[in-house]
């Protein structure tokens, strides 16, 4: 088994969580959410952030708006509808219990490999 695959997975699960998270903090078109995501050391690229950008729009998590760009074509600016911040909020709930969890687990499982 490679790593890399590992590590790939493990990010593509956070990533919904990631892209949410961004958003709370207001409206923001795909390439500011894929930068964010660059700067944060989240590898990915469009082609998996788009269709996740739909599928949450279409969950009702999302919503979006066109504005008219200085620069070339209007940019589709997205943001949270109030289930997509009732959602992250539970999210957050989820993700530090996990990171309790795994806390744990990781610790022990060191501290014991340790011992032996």
């Amino acid at each position: 088994m490679k790593i890399e695959n590992t590590k790939a997975q493990m990010r593509k699960g956070v990533l919904e969580f990631c892209i949410l998270s961004i958003l709370q903090n207001g409206d923001a078109y795909t390439s500011e959410i894929l930068l964010q995501l660059k700067d944060a050391k989240m590898l990915v690229v469009e082609g998996t952030v788009y269709p996740l950008l739909t599928r949450l729009k279409n969950s009702g998590l999302l919503k979006y708006r066109w504005e008219e760009s200085t620069s070339g074509p209007p940019r589709k600016y997205y943001g949270l509808t109030e289930s997509g911040k009732l959602f992250l909020i539970e999210l957050n709930k989820t993700w530090g219990d996990l990171v309790k969890a795994v806390s744990i687990i990781t610790k022990n499982k060191n501290t014991n490999s340790t011992k032996k």
